[in-house]
């Protein structure tokens, strides 16, 4: 009897406990049920790393520049279009490697193969949006920032005490901070949930069998699938200190995801979720290595849950420093910094359509619910100037009804 029908008598009678039992096909690799991370993250082939996210780290401080430059009021509407959609060798950045580079964030906003590949209609529409955030700050803002706003009218506004000055339209929304966090969602989360982690990216093509035989990238050190993986991490640490073991600054790399890991990391309701997310990063790139997919789809999900929270949760958390502030007795409301912290809240808000529930190719709340919640804040003439606590309270606890934490845990 040959050896491959002796192995395949021994897998049906049960006795075969060497490893697990595969078909005829000898191109398919046995699957390795004892995947271990490294401590870091860190992968070699032949001796030489094979990890690649210089894209995630150029999109990263291209998003920096734009936000910062969303605060000078001597810049034009075309200066900041030409940030956001950047072109190759145009000297849009301070950083003459950002110039060169071929890379732009507004063709990677709202631009995952999840989610808009087959929806262009709201990919566009989300693109506009954030397009029309540039214009209104062109328009509305920076011709006001001398003036001190008002109920209806653009201007800044600084918080009590002699604190920073909060520069808001005529709705009270501070146009920077609604761009800056809409884009974790758009950008950010979007990519490393909805496109790099899912499987039309990881398995596209001829990704999974090349990975089964260690074919790497033409040129490259890694194999297609191995750089996917890199890829959606990059979204959250490219901008890392040490890259290798990021968790040491978390919180403190970027203006992003990494900030805002940090700051729900630092709430004693969710210690421990940055090491959460970090480790499944490190397993699921193992398991990638020792072909097991199930594995690597395990810690997927897991990613996806973990940031999908870190978004939720500061939404809510700003809403409700927003709730506190406008609590207040009326001749006391700081008004600077409630609408800054609600304006970073819409922001979140916003975001919240990019989340993506484990195991499914579904956002926590859709997009039709994240626009009934925008409307809610910013109803009426005056949006956040006539907003109320009970308002603030009943978008809370609709975010926090979608997640597995309540107002109480996540608003501290």
């Amino acid at each position: 009897m040959k050896i491959k029908s002796l192995l395949k008598v021994a897998c049906i009678s049960g006795v075969f406990v060497l490893g697990s039992c595969s078909s005829d096909d000898d191109s398919t690799p046995p699957v390795d049920n004892s995947v271990v991370a490294p401590a870091t993250y860190v992968f070699e082939r032949n001796g030489e790393s094979s990890i690649s996210f210089s894209g995630q780290t150029t999109r990263i401080a291209m998003a920096e520049e734009i936000i910062s430059a969303l605060k000078t009021e001597t810049n034009t509407e075309a200066t900041l279009d030409a940030m956001f959609a950047h072109v190759q060798g145009v000297n849009d950045f301070s950083d003459a490697d950002l110039n060169a580079s071929d890379k732009s964030v507004r063709s990677k906003t709202a631009a995952s193969r999840d989610y808009f590949f087959s929806n262009t209609t709201d990919a566009n529409a989300i693109k506009e949006t954030f397009d029309g955030w540039i214009t209104s700050q062109v328009d509305d803002v920076f011709p006001n920032w001398g003036t001190t706003a008002t109920p209806g009218v653009a201007g800044v506004i600084q918080e009590a005490g002699g604190g920073s000055d909060r520069y808001v339209n005529a709705k009270g929304l501070e146009l920077n901070q609604a761009f800056g966090k809409s884009l974790i969602g758009a950008l950010m989360a979007d990519q490393a949930l909805n496109n790099y982690l899912g499987t039309l990216i990881l398995d596209e093509g001829s990704n999974l069998e090349n990975n089964n035989n260690d074919v790497v990238a033409d040129g490259k050190n890694y194999t297609t699938m191995e750089h996917k993986w890199d890829e959606a991490y990059g979204y959250l640490y490219g901008a890392s200190a040490d890259k290798a073991n990021p968790n040491a600054t978390i919180g403190d790399d970027d203006s992003f995801l990494n900030k805002y890991i940090g700051r729900v990391e630092g709430d004693t309701d969710f210690a421990g979720i940055a090491k959460e997310i970090f480790d499944a990063f490190k397993l699921g790139r193992a398991a990638i290595v020792a072909k097991n997919y199930d594995v690597r789809d395990e810690q997927a999900a897991i990613i996806r849950e973990k940031i999908s929270q870190v978004i939720a949760v500061r939404a809510v958390y700003y809403l409700q420093q927003g709730k506190t502030a406008l609590e207040a007795p009326a001749a006391t409301i700081d008004y600077a910094s409630a609408f800054h912290d609600l304006s970073e809240g819409f922001g979140f808000i916003y975001s919240l359509q990019f989340t993506r529930k484990p195991d499914s190719n579904a956002p926590y709340v859709t997009r039709s619910e994240v626009q009934g919640l925008i409307d809610q804040l910013m109803e009426g003439t005056n949006g956040l100037w006539d907003v109320t606590p009970a308002t603030l309270q009943s978008i809370s606890e609709a975010i926090a009804a979608k997640f597995s934490f309540t107002v109480a845990q996540a608003g501290s």
